[in-house]
């Protein structure tokens, strides 16, 4: 006999950055297991120190990191966290981004700009990711930007269930704020039971931020709660249009449902005043006290990010966990 036999048992790793403290201690908790304790400082000048308090060799290494204001801060410590996996002899490096960075900058509506939800693909290769782990990512197709597997997760299940419980599925239409998303509110129909669909025309300045113009709604809402679900949530300039439009065209009520609450000011202002009943989105973002606001529901992410990390880990499906959500 040639070779070498091993012991070779499989451990995972779970490491986070200091983004969101809070999900990685809930999905560790999900899982059965205690985060790898790292310690990380800035330095006077800003720069970022991390260095893992215990060994890593060998280890299937999950490296969960949030991605709120200040965004480039955030990925700059991921990245440098896969750099110290990399070279602590880690044998496998997920880099878990929940809200993935730059997501909406993923193609070119002008000359000479960049595509940077690529840029951040590249980042992630070059620091030494193996695979990615995402939900709700602004366009699908940015999975094909990473050249190795993507986990694209599905917040809907998580999101449908909880509405499913806070409308009368026939008195009800999903609304899309735009065009774009369409496909996605007719999976939400479907799975609340064949709810009637209407979207929102909108008009967008290309070469202005987080400003568009909610115009008509397309489609019957007068007299039903219409459901408005989106991926985002960020200056609600966008979703605030689609409620006075969808309330002028005599819907009884509106409720929001979103992936991430990036609620960059003046967002909770326009949400608190909007008329809207509820703002349901999940916790892949912190969502701190001053953000908060009385018709915000925050739904926890964790148990999504965790099976589907199991799934990884166990060299399992991570596509079976999402009951036929494409």
């Amino acid at each position: 006999m040639t070779g070498m036999q091993v012991s070779n048992e499989k451990r995972l790793v779970l490491l986070s950055g200091r983004a969101h403290p809070e999900l990685a201690d809930a999905v560790a908790k999900e899982l059965g297991i205690e985060l790898l304790p790292i310690t990380a400082y800035d330095f006077a000048s800003s720069e970022i120190y991390v260095r893992f308090d215990e060994s890593i060799r060998g280890a299937d290494v999950f490296i969960l990191q949030s991605h709120p204001a200040p965004i480039n801060k955030w990925l700059m410590e991921q990245l440098i966290m896969v750099d110290a996996a990399k070279r602590a002899s880690a044998k496998r490096i997920t880099a878990v981004s929940p809200y993935y960075p730059y997501a909406r900058q993923d193609k070119k509506h002008m000359g000479r700009e960049p595509i940077s939800a690529r840029l951040v693909a590249d980042l992630y290769k070059a620091a030494g990711v193996d695979r990615i782990m995402s939900v709700d990512l602004h366009a699908a197709q940015a999975q094909g930007f990473f050249d190795g597997p993507v986990d694209h997760l599905w917040a809907m299940p998580t999101l449908v269930e909880y509405v499913r419980t806070r409308i009368d599925p026939d008195e009800a239409v999903i609304v899309s704020p735009d065009a774009g998303r369409i496909k996605v509110a007719e999976q939400w129909g479907n799975r609340l039971g064949g709810v009637p669909l209407a979207f929102v025309h909108k008009t967008r300045d290309i070469s202005r931020p987080n400003q568009a113009t909610a115009n008509r709604v397309v489609g019957d809402v007068r007299g039903r709660t219409a459901v408005i679900v989106d991926d985002l949530i960020d200056t609600a300039g966008t979703i605030c249009g689609a409620v006075r439009v969808v309330l002028d065209a005599g819907a009884k009520d509106v409720i929001i449902a979103a992936t991430h609450g990036v609620l960059s000011d003046p967002a909770v202002t326009r949400l608190g005043e909007s008329g809207v009943r509820e703002v349901i989105v999940t916790d892949t973002l912190p969502i701190p006290a001053e953000k908060r606001f009385p018709q915000l529901t925050v739904l926890p992410i964790a148990p999504v990010l965790a099976n589907a990390i199991d799934a990884v880990f166990e060299d399992g499906s991570v596509t079976s966990l999402f009951d036929g959500v494409h």
